[in-house]
């Protein structure tokens, strides 16, 4: 399965090398001989050539409390990861939210793991794809028009 085939509310996760493998239906895993800033520009720039899809960013909120000194190399990590980010936005969630928002997409959607050799901890990036052509604030419009339209057809007099 490549990014390509993804759509609307499917998951991508770059995922450090500790990251388990699931057997649940739903879960494609690839592994990537590559460390996780290297994927992530990848799979952004991917991702920027469709109009399909925009990928929601979020991270581990326990990542930014991740001292070098128990986990060398996380401070460089973290520079490389934000350059490979693209200015794109990130939220941070705890971790074992993040892990259950993957367990419950895989009841109805399609989950990508790339497991790469990233061996640092709170590292994997989730990414949450949403309609390219279509955001929040265009869907959110479009609920008011269609509740005005209905308070007003509950507003006419009945002939």
């Amino acid at each position: 399965m490549q990014s390509a085939q993804l759509g609307y509310r499917n998951w991508i996760v770059i995922a450090e090398a500790s990251f388990p493998a699931h057997s649940r239906t739903g879960i494609h895993q690839i592994n990537a001989n590559e460390e996780i800033p290297a994927v992530v520009d990848e799979v952004l720039r991917t991702l920027e050539r469709t109009e399909h899809v925009t990928p929601r960013i979020y991270v581990a909120r326990e990542s930014r409390a991740v001292e070098n000194d128990y986990a060398p190399g996380i401070d460089d990590f973290r520079e490389q990861l934000l350059t490979a980010m693209h200015a794109h936005e990130t939220t941070e969630l705890e971790h074992e939210s993040l892990v259950t928002l993957i367990e419950d997409a895989t009841k109805s959607f399609d989950v990508l793991v790339i497991r790469t050799t990233t061996a640092l901890p709170y590292t994997s990036v989730f990414m949450e794809l949403q309609p390219g052509y279509w955001n929040a604030d265009s869907e959110s419009a479009l609920r008011e028009k269609l509740d005005r339209q209905r308070m007003e057809k509950l507003a006419r007099p009945i002939p």
